[in-house]
């Protein structure tokens, strides 16, 4: 009778311990249901939501409070499942570009006091959202739904948001748009884009995606393209997954949303997970470089200063040896002085592309010719400062083979004077930073120093930088 009992036993956990491993294998859950049936006249775009949201802004409102019953019909683009995404919602309203319409590619954001969507919303999924008593409006410098009844946009609350985001069982493949940085516009946040042929920056290469010392809340790491040479910030949660991961060090395509850091104050891309980052190429794209390092000392005595005081406002910069050319764009480096927040060191010199309509702006500040034959222990110091930088940005180069012609600016072997600060986008805006005391003296002949501005007239790359108080000095 034991015995008996003992296999009747044994075949229940049996039976047990079959009925916990599935056909799935511990993989995603199965949360198909029956497709939600929306009427077609209730239906609306993204285009004409976002229309209703810029009509408010107009209007002097910060959010619009939709009335309607009417839905959009869109397409998750973001998962919380590495952690990099928290309590939000990424939709788009095109799977690709491939056949396009009168409806652009645009997204939002949908803000939820809920985590773990990605066990509800995968990546991919079609989902419709009912907009009915919801709130359009901006948070972190993109638009964003969610609830709120004033001028701020308030989370959709754990009890509702099934019954708003209402999901189907189509989970389809998302094609990102490819772009380069400079093409990409508001029209493209919140939107999943792949950039080719990028880079983490040399200054950053060993770091990790998100945990340093210095990383508080998220871990802002510097790509750039090794076409253009445009820049944009990788934003990771230090709550991620894969924060302690070394990012790759060589060059390729990296995917992701591209979006708005929390203050609103650059561009952001934000992946999904690592394996977003495919640099699998070692053939990086850095420019030449040169360091003799950081000097010691300040020279006694001044070759060359420079405070622009002599410089009109608003004005292209003109000191006799000194050139200022234009490589692309309309815009030059021009003078300028300010009493407001951010203000200038007297009259000082900066480089601003917004509202130049240009698709590309650079602008080169070159020096006089600059003898290092003639004295000994040359040093070179400035100070920077900017205006939001929005992923434009300013490098300081040296040459010793330009030929002092605008034509020639191009043909020159500039190299990156490496030890040579340059105020960061994550910078405070109001200050002024000092490039250090750059040690000059390990070079020889004649050299010409050059500051050169990157940005452009679009929004997202039109920052401005200042620039003043250029001295080199030497020990006598």
């Amino acid at each position: 009778m034991m015995k008996k009992f003992d296999n009747i036993l044994i075949g229940t956990l049996l039976l047990f311990a079959v009925s916990c491993v599935n056909d799935d294998d511990f993989g995603i859950p199965n949360i198909s249901s029956e497709d939600p049936m929306i009427p077609t006249e209730k239906l609306t775009t993204f285009k004409a939501v976002k229309s209703l949201y810029e009509q408010a802004v107009n209007g002097g409102n910060t959010t619009v409070k939709i009335e309607d019953d009417i839905y959009i019909e869109g397409y998750v683009v973001s998962s919380d499942k590495a952690g990099n995404f928290f309590e939000e919602l990424i939709i788009q309203n095109k799977i690709d570009d491939s056949n396009p319409d009168n409806d652009p590619r645009l997204g939002f954001k949908i803000d939820i006091n809920q985590s773990s969507l990605s066990d509800t919303y995968q990546f991919g999924q079609k989902v419709y959202v009912k907009l009915q008593g919801l709130t359009i409006g901006e948070t972190s410098g993109v638009v964003t739904i969610g609830k709120g009844e004033a001028v701020n946009v308030e989370q959709i609350q754990p009890a509702e948001y099934k019954e708003i985001v209402l999901r189907t069982n189509e989970i389809v493949d998302i094609k990102p748009k490819v772009s380069g940085l400079a093409d990409l516009t508001e029209a493209d946040e919140n939107t999943l884009i792949q950039l080719n042929n990028m880079q983490l920056n040399r200054f950053e290469l060993g770091a990790s995606f998100a945990s340093e010392s210095f990383d508080e809340f998220d871990g802002l790491r510097l790509l750039e393209s090794c076409d253009s040479g445009i820049q944009i910030i990788m934003q990771t949660s230090t709550f991620s997954d894969f924060k302690s991961l070394i990012v790759p060090q060589g060059k390729g395509q990296v995917t992701g949303v591209f979006s708005r850091d929390f203050r609103d104050n650059f561009n952001v891309l934000v992946i999904n997970s690592s394996v977003d980052v495919n640099f699998d190429n070692n053939q990086r794209c850095d420019p030449l470089e040169f360091s003799c390092g950081v000097g010691s000392t300040i020279g006694f005595q001044n070759l060359l200063y420079e405070d622009f005081e002599s410089q009109r406002n608003n004005r292209p910069v003109e000191i006799d040896g000194w050139t200022n050319y234009i490589e692309a764009g309309t815009e030059a480096w021009e003078g300028y002085s300010s009493t407001s927040s951010n203000a200038s060191l007297g009259r000082s010199c900066r480089f601003q592309s917004a509202s130049s309509g240009d698709a590309s702006n650079i602008g080169w500040l070159i020096t006089p010719a600059i003898d290092l034959d003639a004295q000994d222990g040359e040093t070179l110091r400035f100070k920077t400062s900017n205006s939001l930088a929005d992923s434009s940005y300013m490098e300081v180069f040296y040459a010793d083979d330009w030929d002092g012609t605008e034509a020639g600016v191009t043909a020159a072997t500039w190299r990156f004077l490496t030890d040579a600060y340059v105020v960061k986008d994550s910078d405070s805006f109001a200050e002024w930073f000092s490039s250090g005391n750059v040690d000059l003296s390990c070079l020889s002949g004649t050299i010409h120093i050059a500051f050169k501005y990157t940005g452009s007239g679009q929004s997202t790359f039109d920052g401005v930088y200042e620039l003043d108080e250029i001295s080199v000095d030497y020990m006598p």
